[in-house]
């Protein structure tokens, strides 16, 4: 009841469709029952021998296979029903769960693979919507048929039911035990298997280039492999677990007869052998009823099964604390950027990623990051459009705590370009106007140029309109970036934020993008990481981050001046830049 309840809340306006469904799906189950009764006095009437009674047995027929023909009837509305609320549940959680998607922190999507987001949201609403269309109408038959059945078998002989409860009492305690605890156990053992399974082969199908180049196979993916080997083993002993139990379950549920036959037998020494044929024709048709309601009965708590924890695992995704939202949301009235004593740890870490930042930058500034991997330089970086919010301290805009500044005000007034550029496989276009979907051409094509991509648009062979990943069209990692950072100076925020948007470029590419990004960062307020220390010479201050904190700040030359951190990071990278190959380059 507890799923069911979960699941109407997302039938909107349909919460009618699943009652309905349920009530012609038991209208369906008694009309299924009808034609056993009229069976029994046909049957009844032919052992009779009277031939003026065949009238009455063609009538008996007629009404025999319409209530047949109503049992289908009510059984096909009640699927319509049915489908007609699962396809409403299925696409209002996919929608609701989307929703909740996109107002995560952006630092969600760092701890959770798109494989794993995909498979909760897309496979569970799947399993909802089976579960819905096809186990729930069931429910209402594996009530009210065997409920009918019963009455029945007691009412034209009470000694024949109860031989044939015996098998059906014994098969129901063999059934109560393979659907205890030990069955929820294993539903959710394997849909954690699933689960993993299906990240795993994601992270596995993109490493594809990585294991062709080396010639490696499976194995050097160990967790896809082990992923694997998990599943297969517990599903396995799963199976081996319910050999026995189902084996007796089978045989028990289907060897009616052999209780049936010797007690009907046995009745028949008492002189009517003709009612006892009778009623044991009954009873050999109404018995199997109950083996199939037994299996439709394991079936749905199955189902029920899976689909409570399809809902848990969606719950327990989209349940991820989001970001808190003001009631009085402030407006950004300048663009000073102000750490004050800001610490923050990750979720589930034991150990602080920054501790107790204090820097600013004034308006039209730039404050570089400099340190080593890990330091906690992107970490500074991206708690400025609130990636993630602070544990202590404040990070202020303006004067203003950007917890008081509304999501949509917080994103005009800032702009980030990450080192993994991300484009759609939409147009080229469509890609630059996601930074101002108003844009005119002209401010388009502006942005283009001042971003240093003419050459990349001419080239193409439908300029902007050419759309990516399809048709052979695929960018360099450098190109990509470029046209990242056109959708950035189209959109003109004021606050800007470059996390090594150049680490992974090549020597031309880099020497375009150092252009796109004076650009774009012109009169701007920059914070910026760089593991290229050319790049920060100019910037107003220079934060050498060293394990979560601020080891030295100042300017390019005070910082050389204090030789220490910052020098040795600075001639190290002078000694990379110098360094050559030697007497090998003679050979080439």
């Amino acid at each position: 009841m507890n799923t069911l309840s979960k699941l109407k809340q997302y039938m909107a306006g349909r919460k009618a469709l699943l009652p309905t469904s349920l009530l012609l799906s038991a209208l369906s189950s008694l009309a299924g029952m009808v034609p056993f009764i009229l069976i029994w006095f046909i049957i009844r009437e032919f052992l009779s021998g009277k031939t003026e009674d065949f009238n009455r047995i063609e009538i008996l027929a007629w009404w025999t296979a319409g209530a047949a023909i109503m049992s289908i009837l009510f059984y096909f509305l009640a699927l319509t029903f049915s489908h007609l609320a699962a396809f409403r549940v299925e696409a209002n959680m996919r929608r609701e769960a989307m929703k909740r998607i996109v107002r995560m922190p952006l630092g969600f999507f760092d701890n959770n693979t798109s494989g794993r987001i995909r498979k909760i949201i897309d496979e569970n609403a799947s399993i909802t919507h089976s579960f819905l269309a096809h186990q729930m109408p069931d429910l209402a038959g594996t009530i009210f048929t065997p409920l009918t059945a019963i009455v029945l078998v007691f009412v034209f002989d009470w000694r024949l039911g109860i031989a044939c409860i015996i098998p059906i009492v014994l098969s129901i305690i063999i059934m109560g035990f393979m659907m205890g605890k030990r069955g929820k156990y294993f539903m959710k053992q394997y849909m954690d298997s699933l689960e993993e399974m299906n990240t795993e082969a994601i992270e596995y199908v993109r490493g594809i280039p990585v294991v062709k180049v080396f010639q490696q196979t499976v194995f050097s993916f160990k967790n896809f492999h082990k992923s694997i080997i998990k599943y297969r083993d517990m599903v396995f002993s799963y199976t081996k677990m319910w050999q026995n139990p189902m084996s007796a379950y089978t045989v028990i549920i289907n060897g009616f007869t052999f209780f049936l036959v010797p007690v009907a037998i046995l009745f028949m020494k008492d002189g009517n052998t003709a009612m006892v044929i009778v009623n044991l024709f009954l009873y050999v048709l109404v018995t199997p009823v109950f083996s199939q309601s037994i299996m439709r009965s394991m079936f749905l708590n199955q189902a029920i099964g899976q689909a409570s924890e399809a809902i848990n695992r969606m719950e327990e995704l989209t349940s991820f604390e989001q970001l808190p939202v003001t009631a009085n949301p402030m407006p950004v009235t300048n663009h000073e950027i102000r750490f004050h004593k800001v610490s923050f740890s990750y979720p589930g870490a034991n150990k602080k990623a920054i501790n107790n930042i204090n820097f600013s930058i004034a308006e039209g500034q730039t404050v570089a990051l400099v340190g080593a991997s890990g330091s906690g330089k992107t970490t500074i970086a991206r708690m400025v459009p609130r990636f993630w919010d602070a544990d202590e301290g404040e990070i202020s805009i303006g004067g203003t705590n950007v917890k008081d500044i509304s999501s949509e005000e917080l994103m005009k007034h800032v702009s980030f370009v990450f080192q993994n550029t991300r484009l759609f496989k939409i147009s080229l276009l469509e890609n630059i106007k996601y930074g101002n979907p108003s844009a005119s051409p002209d401010d388009i094509n502006r942005a283009v140029d001042l971003a240093q991509c003419r050459e990349i648009i001419n080239r193409l062979p439908h300029g902007l309109d050419t759309k990516i990943g399809t048709e052979g069209t695929y960018l360099s990692g450098g190109e990509q970036q470029r046209i990242a950072l056109a959708r950035a100076i189209l959109k003109d925020a004021p606050i800007v934020v470059l996390d090594e948007a150049t680490a992974f470029t090549d020597p031309e590419n880099e020497h375009l993008i150092q252009k796109a990004l004076g650009k774009l960062t012109r009169g701007k307020t920059v914070l910026m990481i760089a593991h290229r220390l050319t790049s920060v010479t100019d910037a107003n201050n220079i934060l050498v981050i060293n394990n979560g904190q601020i080891a030295e700040q100042g300017s390019h030359n005070e910082l050389i001046q204090k030789q220490g951190i910052y020098t040795n990071m600075w001639n190290e990278y002078q000694q990379s830049v110098k360094w050559t190959i030697g007497k090998e380059a003679h050979y080439a």
